[in-house]
C-alpha cells in the first residue's frame, strides 16, 4: 500500500512539473529563464566531458606508461634468463 501510495504522488510530482514547465513556458519572462536553465545546464554537461576526457587521456598516458615498464621489465628478465640459461650451458658442457 505504502508502495503504491509512493508511486501516486511520483506520478502526480512528474505531471505538475510538466504542467508548471509548460506554463513557464508561455510567458515570454519565463521561456528567458528556461533559455538560461538549459543554456547552464549546457555549460555544465561541457564541462563534464572535457573534464572527463581530460582524465581518460590522463589514465590512458598512465596506462601506456605502465606497459611500457612493463615491457622493459620483461625484456630485461628474458635476457638475464637468457645468458643464465648461456652460463649454465658453458659450465655444464665438458673443457676441449
Amino acid at each position: 500500500m505504502v508502495i503504491v501510495k509512493s508511486l501516486v504522488w511520483f506520478a502526480l510530482g512528474i505531471a505538475g512539473g510538466f504542467i508548471a514547465a509548460h506554463l513557464v513556458n508561455k510567458d515570454p519572462r519565463g521561456q528567458e529563464v528556461l533559455a538560461q536553465l538549459d543554456s547552464r545546464i549546457g555549460e555544465f554537461t561541457d564541462r563534464m566531458s572535457d573534464a572527463y576526457h581530460a582524465q581518460e587521456t590522463r589514465l590512458s598516458e598512465i596506462i601506456d606508461d605502465a606497459k611500457s615498464v612493463a615491457s622493459s621489465a620483461a625484456d630485461t628478465t628474458a635476457d638475464a634468463v637468457g645468458d643464465a640459461v648461456g652460463a649454465v650451458k658453458k659450465a655444464a658442457s665438458p673443457s676441449d
